[in-house]
């Protein structure tokens, strides 16, 4: 695994999210919970440019007809379709869907994220 340059700690924190280009692969990086993730900007589900959409919470699970918002700042929002993907481990909310956005691991060095990659 290669360690490339992908931006600076204080930005993407300061921001909350950047997208970024390494290796000819656009990609978001995010700060959620303390820690950076990096996710390839493309939807499983069409191809969009999922990084560009929304960061928000999502309706949890509760009994018929309750409803209650949580997950604040912790799931990225497809901009075209709406699709809904935990931004700590990838994976599509839906129940049973197996879709999921490809990441790679984020180092922090010097102030300075790197993107693992091969």
């Amino acid at each position: 695994m290669n360690a490339y340059l992908a931006a600076s700690e204080d930005e993407v924190k300061s921001l909350g999210k950047k997208i970024v280009v390494v290796k000819n692969m656009e990609m978001g990086i995010f700060y959620v919970g303390g820690s950076f993730y990096a996710w390839r900007n493309v939807c499983p589900h069409a191809a969009a440019p999922v990084c560009k959409g929304l960061i928000n919470g999502t309706t949890l699970p509760k009994d018929v007809y309750e409803y209650e918002f949580g997950r604040e700042n912790q799931i990225l929002r497809c901009p075209w379709h709406g699709w809904e993907f935990d931004l700590v481990n990838g994976h599509h909310l839906a129940p049973d869907s197996n879709a999921k956005l490809r990441g790679f691991e984020v180092k922090v060095e010097d102030g300075q994220l790197y993107v693992m990659m091969s």
